[in-house]
This record gives C-alpha cells, structure tokens and sequence, in this order.
C-alpha cells in the first residue's frame, strides 16, 4: 500500500506539474524591444526625415528664441547644417519643424511659430541643399495668413518640383486642401482647388491632415465627411495626384467602420496608412494601381482623435507601427492577418516620429528624446 500511495502521489505531482506549465504562457509572451538613447546634444528632437542611408534630425531649443537645429546622424556623428534665417523675419527665429523633405539633393522645411494677437502660427518656408544650408524664403503675410487661412502639415518633393501642403477657406464650405507650389522669385503660391477633388461641398467636407509622395504622386491622407439630411458618416480617405498638383483622385479607404480616419503613411512602391476606425488603429496598404485594403487581425489599441501616431515603417515585407498604449510605447509589427506587439525598454512618453534606416535600425522620437533599436 505504501508503494502503491507513493506512485500515486509522484503521478499526481507529475500531472500537475505538467497542468501548470502547459498554463503558463510567459513563454508565448514576446521579447521587449530594447531602445537606446541617442544624444543629439541640449536640443530636442522634433522631426525625422530617411533618405537611403541618411538620417535628418529637426531639433528645437524649448522656451528659446534659438534659431531652430538640422543635422544628419551617422552611427553617432552628428553633422549640422546651416539654419540662415533672415534677419528681418522674427518669426524664423522662434519656428519649430512641421516637416522636412530631403530627395538625396534638396531640402524643404516647413517651420511654424505661434504669434499675434490670437497666437495663431506664423509661418516660414526653408529651401537649400545640405552644402549650402537651409535659407529662410519670407514671404507676404498673405501667403499663408488672413481671415479664410486654414493649417499646414507637410512639405513634400517629387521629381517634377516641391509642394506644401495644408487646408484654406472653402470655395464653397468649410475648408478645401490646399496647395502651393513655389514660383521663380521664391515666393509660394496657392493652387486653385476649384472643382477638383480635394474640394469640399455642401454634401462632402475634404479633410486631409498629412502629405507625402509616391514616385510623381503626392498623396494626402485623413477623412471625408459626408452631409446628408439626419447623416454625419467621417470616413478614413486618401488624396493622390497623378503628377504634383495634377489629376487629384479621392479614395475612401475600405471598411471604414462608423468613424475613422487616416492620420498618417508611408509610401515607397506602395502605401502604408495608419490611422483609426472606431476608436481602435487601423492600417490600409495602397497599391500604385490605387487599389485599397484594410489589414485584418491588427491587435485592439486605442487610438483616438488626439493621438498622434508616427508614420509606420516597413521592413522587408513585415509593417512596424510604434503606438503608445497605457502611456507605454509598443512596437506592432506582421502583415495582413498575422500580427505581433511588443513592449518597449527605454522610451518613455508618447511616440511622435518614427524612420527606418537600410540597415534596419529604427529611430523614434518619445517624449523628448531621439531612440534607437534594431529590427531583427
């Protein structure tokens, strides 16, 4: 009897030893990404811009009227380019970086300052290559301001010539997206929006909040809302040009739910588009062709009007989107169907940027400071 109880209680250990592992699924749980800490000296990091292997770094000095920093990052060496305000320009002096293109020749930067009576932004167009620097191109107040302006959001180059991109004061209603392109003399000029698709109508409000290009095409992503008796439907939409400000088609993304919207995209020979549908993140692909679809299986993260997300990245064929989620920084990564989330060591605040480099290190900026990992 004793032998018998004493294989029966080493069975019963044995079972449920088996039992507990078999539910524990710490093992399932995905390695944290380890971020390291760039220095990118006193400043703070405020736009990121990838071309090939170069790395763009905007930088501000918080509270500072200190001409705002550019600088490439190579393996830890920083090397700045000029910043030439002119001097009869305050507002250059306080700008912050909304966006920078570089195409491997040229630099365009966008840079805003908030002033005047009702603090709305000032702002300044930058032009120049890495020799020479970024030199400020003042323009009239007119340009970007007065009673009917709207926003700006991204300055883009394309092989056929550069663009800013933002909204206006509606032809008909509410606000149009808006276009300038520069003329001889330096100035910009905004395009006419009449009758093309990036016009709004009493039935239809356009409202693009971000811009970039693929191959000749500039793209625009953000939602439409449309206006009908007792129907208010905001639905996630992209803009494409077939050739800078030529040939404008709208794209309303697919399965859009009961409120979405695209807040930001990638494009090499297609487009990735992150963005929101019913209060979860959504990412769509865009073919060249201008075929879309929504990625099944990506995990529940909120995402809501306020958050703002960095352009997700692509590495290989596998999708990378930094979020935060429970004032945590999480790293999403898979394909259509298949996905992973991953937790993140260092970063701390929400991600506002995000670049791939050819050599898969990925850069992010949270919080206040400039991150590094490497994509396995």
């Amino acid at each position: 009897m004793r032998r018998f109880a004493a294989v029966a209680m080493l069975l019963l250990a044995t079972l449920t030893a088996c039992s507990d592992k078999s539910g524990d699924k710490s093992g399932d749980e995905p390695k944290a990404i380890a971020w390291t800490k760039v220095d990118v000296g006193p400043a703070e990091p405020v736009t990121l811009t990838a071309h090939d292997s170069q790395l763009l770094v905007g930088l501000r000095h918080r509270g500072a009227k200190v001409v705002p920093e550019l600088e490439f990052l190579d393996n830890g060496k920083r090397t700045p380019i000029a910043v030439k305000p002119n001097p009869a320009s305050p507002y250059a002096f306080e700008a912050i970086w909304y966006s920078i293109a570089y195409d491997g020749k040229q630099l365009l930067a966008l840079g805003g300052a908030a002033g005047g009576a009702h603090s709305n932004t000032r702002w300044t167009v930058w032009t120049g290559t890495p020799q020479t620097g970024l030199v400020e191109r003042p323009q009239n107040f007119f340009t970007f301001g007065g009673q009917t302006a709207g926003d700006l959001y991204s300055a883009v180059l394309t092989p056929s010539g550069s663009a800013l991109l933002g909204s206006w004061g509606g032809v008909q209603t509410g606000n149009d997206a808006m276009v300038w392109l520069p003329q001889s003399n330096g100035m910009w000029t905004r395009q006419d929006p009449s009758k093309t698709a990036l016009q709004s109508t009493p039935s239809l409000l356009v409202g693009p909040g971000f811009g970039t290009t693929l191959g000749e095409s500039i793209v625009l992503v953000g939602s439409q809302v449309r206006l009908a008796p007792g129907v208010v439907a905001q639905e996630a939409a992209v803009w494409r040009s077939a050739k800078l400000d030529t040939g404008w088609k709208r794209i309303v993304l697919p399965e859009p739910g009961s409120r979405s919207q695209a807040d930001t995209a990638t494009c090499t020979t297609d487009c990735v588009i992150s963005g929101y549908a019913d209060g979860q993140l959504a990412i769509w692909q865009l073919d060249a062709s201008g075929t879309a679809k929504r990625l099944h299986g990506v995990p529940a993260i909120p995402v809501g009007d306020e958050d703002k997300l960095p352009a997700p990245v692509v590495d290989g064929g596998k999708i990378v989107q930094v979020v935060a989620q429970d004032n945590k920084v999480k790293v999403l990564s898979g394909q259509d169907g298949q996905w992973t989330v991953q937790d993140s060591t260092g970063p701390s605040g929400a991600p506002t940027a995000a670049a791939l480099l050819p050599d898969h290190k990925l850069y992010l900026i949270a919080g206040t400071s400039l991150w590094q990992t490497t994509l396995s």
